[in-house]
């Protein structure tokens, strides 16, 4: 065991998927508009209403009746999964090098199914992932159920804002249906499931509170940001939307995982103070090559940062009022630009 736990969300930081859309877009008809629109209904649940324990990243249990209509499996889901894993460039190589510095975890709302598949490719041990453990074989609907739930899914398509009658779809009609004894089953590892998974690293680890770096990029990951940030640990906000960035410290905007590396590498052997004041030296720097000879940076790494980056180089920037919005821009541009509009779009 290390001292210190890295803890990365899945989709954003590792890979470009949103494994739930890409299976809601490929085997239900109009699935990736009603997905994004559950997404939607989502982040108001969550945002707006601050509906009680309501947990963001929910979509991945509001979208599972319609998955149940189409006769999905968990067979079919794992082999989907195999066959689409997007990684972020150098995702592999950051989780290399992780593997050899600090306690690493995978900590993800998505599925299992894709998990598994993803922790086989990254070759990280699936016992150091958490996830939305779902069985899609024990989801079962009579004859009447399925036209009910294909009723639900054209009034939620032709009504894409009507909330009130999502409620009423969600937590009235479908609650009253015998799947709902699944479902509601189902922990989300989502916003405070995180935060929890979390609690159960540091325990296993016997590390200090403050020993972790998490890094996230959606509204999911907003509570264990706050909680590595409140404890003084590393927070970081990768290619995020303005959930993570309004909790972050710390913003990377980046099309490439070995800027997670650097990062990654300074807190490995340093405490937090350091991490940022490389990051000061890095936005004031003339000379980068100098800079990371001066933080004893990983000479792999260090080779790997400038061949992907000859001058462009990543953002790297402690957030604050005054750069929040400059962030958020390029933050979200990217997102979109790595990711594709449908996915980038997502809560």
């Amino acid at each position: 065991m290390f001292e210190k736990s890295f803890i990365t969300d899945c989709e954003g930081p590792l890979t470009l998927n949103d494994n739930a859309f890409e299976i809601a877009a490929k085997f239900i008809e109009n699935g990736g508009e009603l997905f994004k629109i559950l997404s939607l209904y989502d982040d108001y649940l969550v945002d707006i209403v601050k509906k009680e324990g309501y947990k963001a990243g929910n979509t991945l249990k509001l979208i599972l009746p319609f998955f149940a209509v189409e006769n999905l499996t968990n067979d079919i889901l794992i082999d989907f999964s195999k066959n689409h894993i997007y990684a972020v460039s150098d995702s592999k190589f950051l989780l290399k090098y992780l593997k050899e510095a600090m306690n690493t975890y995978i900590v993800s709302t998505s599925y299992g199914q894709y998990i598994e598949a993803v922790s086989d490719y990254m070759e990280v041990s699936f016992q150091n992932t958490f996830y939305t453990n779902v069985d899609i074989d024990s989801l079962q609907l009579n004859d009447e159920e399925i036209q009910k739930i294909m009723e639900f899914k054209g009034l939620i398509l032709d009504n894409p804002k009507d909330y009130e009658l999502f409620d009423d779809i969600f937590f009235n009609q479908i609650s009253k249906m015998g799947i709902y004894d699944e479902i509601r089953k189902i922990e989300v590892v989502g916003g405070l499931g995180k935060k929890l998974a979390i609690d159960e690293i540091i325990e296993r680890d016997s590390i200090d509170v403050n020993e972790i770096l998490y890094i996230g990029d959606s509204i999911t990951d907003v509570e264990p940001l706050e909680f590595a940030r409140k404890n003084n640990g590393i927070s970081i906000s990768f290619n995020g939307n303005e959930y993570p960035l309004k909790v972050a410290e710390i913003a990377i905007v980046s099309p490439n995982a070995v800027t997670t590396a650097v990062i990654a590498n300074i807190y490995a052997d340093n405490d937090k103070e350091k991490v940022l004041e490389f990051i000061n030296d890095y936005n004031v720097s003339n000379d980068l090559k100098q800079l990371f000879n001066d933080y004893d940076i990983d000479e792999e790494i260090k080779n790997k940062f400038f061949n992907v980056f000859a001058e462009d180089f990543p953002l790297i920037q402690i957030v604050t009022d005054d750069n929040y919005e400059d962030i958020l821009k390029v933050s979200k541009e990217m997102r979109n630009n790595i990711r594709g509009q449908d996915i980038g779009g997502l809560g």
